[in-house]
């Protein structure tokens, strides 16, 4: 933790901004430096107007604007506390979710739930261009980040795009990483919805009913044969979707 007067001198080396965004720059050098870890109750309004000499007005819209980007979580009557720090999925990309989880530095693990052949439903043969009724692969597996579930996969697989599929060991291999080798890549649909969880998926996720949850609802297309409709089921308060396009810099 900063001795007393330190933050006020960072605070006043940052002078030539306002005095809002200098007490959100001076608390965001805190988080990212990781001197104030998630869930670290960060000074008060009235601390920091003591320690920065600031009016408790440009404190609190320091603190709210925090909040507001996701930085703090504020608990009226207790504090704000630094948020924790969500993973994260490309919205419009079919990536593999363990290579995510690699990239920050975290462990992936996979449950595998259910794989089987089974008939498909009328909704999954109309999703796959199959008869109703038709044998169709389903693989129900629960991705996890550092051991806390991030992401219900629930696939179901044309068999003949990936006649394998029911003999691999998708607790060490991503059905994303098979099906891009067994019948590469090239088109995808993507719908995504907000959605209250069933009851299976709270088991499964570890979370409460109330928890509302990103679902995208994914199809792929190998050439011209469909290959596969998936679910992906993601606790909201651990998981954010992104999808960027345009150009990301100044020419």
């Amino acid at each position: 933790m900063k001795r007393p007067g330190e933050m006020k001198r960072e605070l006043a080396e940052n002078d030539s901004t306002p005095l809002y965004a200098g007490v959100k720059q001076v608390i965001l050098d805190r988080i990212q430096s990781g001197e104030w870890p998630p869930k670290y109750r960060v000074p008060s309004e009235n601390e920091l107007v003591v320690e920065l000499g600031v009016s408790k007005m440009t404190a609190n819209r320091a603190l709210r604007e925090l909040a507001n980007e996701g930085e703090l979580v504020r608990i009226q009557g207790v504090g704000s506390f630094v948020a924790e720090r969500k993973g994260y999925s490309a919205l419009f990309e079919v990536r593999n979710i363990a290579e995510e989880i690699a990239e920050r530095g975290h462990v992936h693990e996979a449950s595998v739930v259910v794989l089987a052949q089974e008939t498909a439903s009328p909704e999954v043969a109309d999703a796959l261009e199959l008869a109703i009724g038709a044998a169709v692969f389903h693989s129900l597996i629960v991705h996890s980040e550092n051991g806390v579930p991030v992401q219900i996969e629930d696939r179901f697989v044309h068999p003949e795009a990936a006649p394998e599929y029911l003999a691999q060991d998708f607790s060490t291999l991503t059905p994303n990483a098979y099906l891009t080798a067994a019948a590469p890549l090239s088109g995808s649909e993507h719908v995504v919805e907000a959605a209250m969880p069933q009851a299976w998926e709270c088991k499964l996720l570890t979370i409460m009913k109330t928890e509302p949850c990103l679902t995208i609802r994914r199809r792929t297309w190998s050439a011209k044969q469909v290959v596969s409709t998936a679910r992906l089921v993601y606790p909201g308060h651990r998981y954010r979707l992104e999808a960027r396009s345009g150009k990301m810099f100044e020419e």
